[in-house]
C-alpha cells in the first residue's frame, strides 16, 4: 500500500442530489464489493431509470450550480449547464492540458464532455461512454448545436468499453461506476484504455464501512447511486488491483475531519484519482 494516499475528509453527500432516501434521477447508483453478484436485471432497471430522466429533460434542478462555478455553467447553453445527474466535480481534479483526449464514463447529457472539451481545446479530442439511447440523442444533439466535432458521443458498456487499447490521457466520470454491477471490469477497462502515465478523475458515492441494510432495501437503492457504492477500501483495493497506482480519496469539500471520525456507514460524495505506470 506504500503507492496508496487515502485522504478521506468529512462525508459530503448530504448537500447532493444523492442522499441515501433519494429516488431521483440525479446520480449514478446491494454489495460492498468491487465484484458484486446482483440480479441480471440490474442493468435494464438502470438504463430505464436515466431514460425517464433523459426524456423529461429534468436534471436535479439548481444541482449544477453546486458542483461548478458560475462562469463555467454560463459558457453552456442553458439546457445543457442545468442538466447534472452527477454528484460533484471531475473537471478540476482532472487537470487537463490541451490536445489530450478525455473518456468520460457514463456521459449522460454531455455536461463533463462539453467542460472537458473546452479544457483540451480544438486539438484534443473528447468521447463520452453511455448505454441509455435517450441520453446519447440528448447529447450528440446538443453537440452539433454547439458545433463540436471533437466530441464523440458512443453507445456502450463500462464493462466492454468501445475505446482502443493506449489511447487514452484522461478518464472521467460523474457518480456512474456506482451503477456497475461489476466493478473490478470497470477497473479493468479503464487500465486498458489509458496511456501509460494516463490517469482518471473520478466522482463518485463511497461508504465508510458498510452500507446499511435499510439503504440496500430502497426502491431504486441501484439507481440512485446508493446500493452500488463501493466501501473506500474495495474502491482502492478494486484499482491497485486493476494496475492502477497512486490512488487518492477525498470527499469532494476536502475540509473535514480524517476518516476515523467520519460517521459509520455514511455514503458520502468523494474524488478518486489515480494513475497507470508508465
Amino acid at each position: 500500500m506504500d503507492k496508496v494516499k487515502e485522504e478521506i475528509k468529512n462525508p459530503a453527500v448530504s448537500d447532493s442530489c444523492c442522499g441515501s432516501g433519494s429516488s431521483e434521477p440525479c446520480c449514478g447508483g446491494g454489495e460492498s464489493a468491487v465484484s458484486a453478484s446482483v440480479d441480471g436485471d440490474v442493468r435494464d432497471t438502470v438504463q430505464e431509470y436515466y431514460a425517464k430522466a433523459a426524456k423529461a429533460s429534468c436534471g436535479c434542478g439548481d444541482q449544477s450550480s453546486l458542483y461548478y462555478n458560475e462562469e463555467m455553467l454560463n459558457s453552456l447553453p442553458d439546457d445543457v449547464a442545468t442538466f447534472s445527474l452527477g454528484c460533484g466535480n471531475p473537471i478540476r481534479a482532472a487537470e487537463m492540458k490541451a490536445g489530450e483526449t478525455v473518456l468520460d464514463l457514463g456521459s449522460g447529457g454531455g455536461l463533463d464532455c462539453f467542460f472537458a472539451e473546452k479544457e483540451v481545446g480544438k486539438t484534443g479530442y473528447v468521447i463520452g461512454i453511455d448505454m441509455t439511447p435517450e441520453m446519447l440523442l440528448r447529447s450528440t444533439e446538443s453537440a452539433k448545436k454547439m458545433g463540436l466535432d471533437n466530441v464523440d458521443f458512443r453507445k456502450g458498456f463500462l464493462e466492454e468499453m468501445p475505446v482502443e487499447d493506449n489511447t487514452v490521457d484522461v478518464v472521467i466520470s460523474n457518480c456512474v461506476i456506482n451503477l456497475s454491477p461489476d466493478k473490478s471490469l470497470v477497473f479493468d477497462e479503464i487500465f486498458r484504455v489509458l496511456k501509460p502515465g494516463g490517469r482518471i478523475a473520478v466522482s463518485d458515492i463511497v461508504v465508510n464501512g458498510e452500507i446499511p441494510e435499510h439503504i440496500l432495501k430502497l426502491k431504486d437503492s441501484w439507481s440512485s447511486c446508493a446500493a452500488g457504492s463501493l466501501t473506500i477500501e474495495d474502491f482502492t483495493q478494486g484499482l491497485l488491483d486493476a494496475g492502477l497506482e497512486e490512488v487518492v480519496i477525498a470527499a469532494k469539500d476536502a475540509n473535514g475531519d480524517l476518516l476515523e471520525k467520519n460517521p459509520e456507514n455514511e455514503l458520502f460524495s468523494a474524488i478518486i484519482t489515480a494513475k497507470k505506470p508508465i
